[in-house]
């Protein structure tokens, strides 16, 4: 049998074979479904009419049900949504339920995934939502999926899938102090388009990858779906598995590459040779070195999502922050309740990250959400306005995606967010970190 990369591993063990290659189609057997209060609804309307009003899910353990992007609203229509979650997990006595305004709320499913035990090395993880690729980054295969096909998956526990090849992107040598992730991440989609990996795995390797915590190997994999990438992958290490074993009790079992496997393609860049950079308007391919655009006039600042909402990104937001103040209005919206509690207790010499905010003038969220990320709701926290340029560490910056759609959002990291926040115009964070 030939060669196969990680992801291919993966999928073969899930179909029972001893080997498959891109293109083939597969039954994938399934470890975690996760659905939100967005495609829930209907998720489950269409489980019942293809299964009948009283079908049991597959399996109970292996449903994940988190309400995280319309809650903090008086919109109607988003209140029914999680009444029909609410409704769905009584009837199926589900366990893992993280219902808003319940002490098992947890914010942002994403985050909330790994933070709860659900992303584990050698698994497959399907959810109703395209950032699912973020949990490739514990060495499993992630990705996100329709509302039939998750309606599938709760009735028979598998999907039949395609196994996509496997384009590499290796980081040479150590990041420099004022990289991020989000700047490896916006290089890649800015070399290859947000069409460059469509329907393929992306895999991250290399010491300026294996370099990073989980959280920013996290962002790495969440915007492979920026470039068209079926799922993003990072081989498990001594960090991965640390990480996870913390979080679970649950046993899993690491897959990785074989020595000789195949390849799409393979790119590799020198860490110390890149630059911090943005995705300019209107498109996350639509790259440009920060310096480039320096001066750029701002209206706000954005640090939170799935993406830019962790802890990894309020600590480096802090480390520019501090003694500061910011000239346009700037918002703290923390992924999920773990890393609100965290603002408090994490510091940045010998300070806590909320007072560092708070004195900075910033406005923190008073709930973990997905928030302005998605637009939503006119009460949405953070939503932008007409003909406003904004600076965000969320993933997308497509027309009217956090709101108005004559707006204008720039992605760039939490460093670079920061440091244009506190001048009030885009800026390069090297001015502030060397």
């Amino acid at each position: 049998m030939g060669a196969m990369t990680l992801t291919e591993k993966i999928l073969a063990r899930h179909a029972g074979r001893a080997h498959v290659g891109p293109g083939e189609n597969i039954w994938v057997n399934v470890d975690v479904l996760m659905t939100h209060d967005v495609c829930g609804p209907g998720t489950i309307s269409i489980f019942k009419k293809q299964f009948g009003e009283r079908a049991k899910v597959w399996d109970r353990e292996k449903v994940v049900v988190i309400p995280d992007h319309y809650i903090f609203t008086q919109d109607t229509h988003a209140h029914r949504n999680v009444d029909i979650l609410r409704e769905f997990v009584r009837e199926q006595e589900l366990p893992y339920f993280y219902d808003v305004g319940t002490e098992r709320y947890k914010g942002v499913c994403h985050i909330a995934l790994p933070e709860e035990g659900h992303t584990r090395p050698g698994e497959v993880l399907f959810g109703t939502d395209s950032h699912t690729c973020t949990a490739g980054a514990f060495g499993e295969f992630a990705t996100g999926i329709g509302n039939t096909d998750a309606a599938l998956i709760m009735g028979i526990g598998k999907l039949w899938v395609k196994v996509p090849p496997t384009m590499k992107f290796v980081f040479e040598g150590s990041l420099p102090p004022y990289l991020m992730a989000k700047d490896l991440i916006l290089w890649i989609i800015g070399d290859i388009g947000v069409d460059g990996a469509t329907y393929k795995a992306i895999e991250f390797a290399g010491d300026g990858v294996y370099s990073l915590s989980m959280e920013e190997r996290m962002t790495l994999c969440n915007m492979v779906i920026e470039a068209g990438g079926k799922n993003g992958v990072v081989a498990p290490d001594q960090v991965t598995e640390e990480f996870v074993r913390s979080k679970t009790r649950r046993p899993f079992e690491p897959v990785h590459n074989d020595p000789d496997a195949k390849y799409d393609s393979v790119k590799v860049y020198r860490s110390q040779d890149l630059e911090p950079v943005v995705a300019k308007p209107h498109s996350p391919d639509n790259r440009a070195l920060v310096r480039e655009v320096a001066g750029t006039a701002l209206d706000r600042a954005y640090i939170g999502s799935c993406t830019g909402g962790k802890l990894t990104d309020f600590r480096a937001s802090a480390r520019i922050l501090k003694g500061r103040q910011v000239k346009i209005d700037t918002f703290i919206v923390p992924a999920t309740t773990e890393v609100m509690k965290g603002l408090s207790t994490e510091t940045v010499d010998g300070e806590n990250l909320l007072s560092i905010f708070q004195k900075a003038g910033a406005r923190i969220s008073e709930g973990a959400s997905c928030a302005a990320c998605l637009g939503g709701p006119a009460d949405t926290f953070g939503r932008l306005n007409r003909s406003e340029v904004c600076i965000s560490t969320t993933s997308r910056n497509f027309p009217g995606r956090m709101g108005s759609r004559t707006a204008q959002v720039y992605l760039a990291s939490p460093y670079t967010v920061a440091a244009s926040a506190v001048t009030g115009r885009i800026t390069d964070p090297r001015e502030f970190i060397g």
